[in-house]
């Protein structure tokens, strides 16, 4: 105990080793709904559900042992919502990439997350995008969740004429989806721990009673290696435009996503400086880019830091052996992967929804009175549901603030990188 107290500075930081584990009890229960959702979204893409569900458990105990271990914070990690619906709406199905392709820009990115981290370019690049398109891409994937999660719910299904218009409301899937919405958001207003969770499993198992979804033949198997998605990375396309886009799209979207979370959840541990920067920075986006390498390999999307990890601060977790419970939780998990991969879309649904309404908060820290921002904002936003594309999102919200920028008189507050990303970006629409 005196080994652990010294090694995680459990005592310098005002905690002690019983705190620091139910810390890491109460984030296991925040965030284990993506043990749920991802493989619900990834099968989507044709990847076994079994495989994913396996893959998904491990890549958030590596990455989140790691963070524990090497960057001594409470925070945990997991393949992120939102990279996750990009795997599978927008390379899979949008651009017909099969996911052993898609799984090597996850490689990739990783491997690039990784030398940023190493090198200190990350910090360059975050304060290159400006803070509009940062906000703007959070609370876009907020929306992109939200849709995919009503048509998951049936609340949206195609029309001829509108695109788009509301399911049936007499639909039993339908109206259970709905229940779903508000019992979810009931529980996280009256803060109960597992609020999503608990959410998830209420309405599975009445799906299960019902009939409206088949219950699994068994609960528990003994854990391995996922059989189909292991090492499947197909390098063929490696050097293809449309792998290199897919590629720049998670790594955006990872950095930021990640670099938000540190930091807000940082806030509220006290881990900030006087300049607001997260000490050791770079060994907690270490942890991201391994997690996300690990991933590939194992066949799941994007490893990000989850902004759950503040429940278990709010529970007192002050350090790595926060992160290291959750590791172990997720481990444990393995032996339940019956049970993860037989739950129903309508069941998840309602996560993703409620999801992308928390979300939607950051919005409120843009000032939409300033449209040379407003504007680019809002198209990022708009863009990724109603194109089916977190990449299309912000190539539409980073040029035309390039170009309203530049029109208006104010070039010399866009920052030189920019210029060269909006450069890139129109040649790609435009030539590929």
């Amino acid at each position: 105990m005196n080994a652990l107290n010294r090694y995680f500075k459990i005592s310098e930081r005002g905690s002690d080793i019983s705190t620091e584990i139910r810390a890491g009890f109460t984030t296991f229960l925040t965030m284990s709904y993506i043990l749920f959702v991802n493989p619900q979204i990834l099968s989507l893409a044709g990847m076994p559900a079994n495989d994913v569900a396996i893959a998904t458990a491990l890549a958030a105990a590596v990455a989140t042992f790691i963070m524990g271990v090497f960057a001594n914070y409470p925070f945990a990690l997991a393949p992120g919502m939102g990279l996750n619906a990009y795997f599978t709406f927008g390379v899979v199905k949008g651009m017909g990439v099969d996911w052993q392709v898609a799984l090597v820009a996850v490689f990739i990115e990783g491997l690039i997350f990784m030398a940023l981290a190493m090198t200190g370019v990350r910090t360059k690049l975050i304060n290159a995008i400006p803070h509009c398109i940062k906000i703007a891409t959070m609370t876009g994937i907020g929306l992109f969740l939200a849709i995919i999660g009503f048509q998951g719910a049936g609340l949206t299904v195609d029309h001829p004429a509108t695109l788009v218009t509301l399911g049936s409301l007499h639909e039993p899937k339908v109206l259970l989806a709905l229940v779903g919405i508000v019992l979810i958001a009931t529980l996280i207003v009256k803060q109960v721990k597992g609020a999503i969770l608990i959410g998830i499993v209420s309405l599975t198992l009445v799906a299960w009673v019902t009939g409206l979804s088949p219950a699994p033949d068994s609960i528990v198997a003994w854990p391995s290696l996922p059989k189909e998605t292991f090492m499947a990375l197909d390098f063929s396309q490696i050097f293809n435009a449309t792998l290199i886009t897919v590629v720049i799209a998670f790594l955006f979207v990872d950095i930021f996503d990640t670099a938000g979370t540190l930091l807000g959840v940082g806030r509220l541990g006290g881990f900030l400086n006087k300049k607001g920067e997260l000490p050791g920075a770079d060994r907690a986006f270490m942890a991201d880019a391994t997690g996300t390498t690990a991933g590939s390999l194992l066949g799941t999307s994007t490893v990000t830091t989850y902004i759950e990890s503040a429940t278990g601060i709010e529970e007192g977790g002050r350090t790595g052996l926060t992160a290291v419970t959750v590791a172990a939780l997720f481990l444990l998990a393995l032996f339940f992967t019956p049970l993860f991969t037989s739950v129903p879309a309508l069941a998840t649904a309602p996560a993703l929804i409620v999801v992308g309404a928390m979300m939607m908060s950051a919005a409120r820290e843009m000032d939409w009175n300033k449209l040379e921002d407003g504007v680019p904002a809002f198209l990022t936003i708009i863009a990724m549901p109603f194109t089916y594309s977190i990449a299309h999102g912000i190539t539409l919200g980073v040029v035309s603030y390039v170009l309203i920028y530049t029109l208006t008189g104010k070039v010399k507050e866009i920052h030189p990188l920019m210029f060269i990303l909006t450069a890139a970006l129109i040649a790609y629409h435009t030539y590929i």
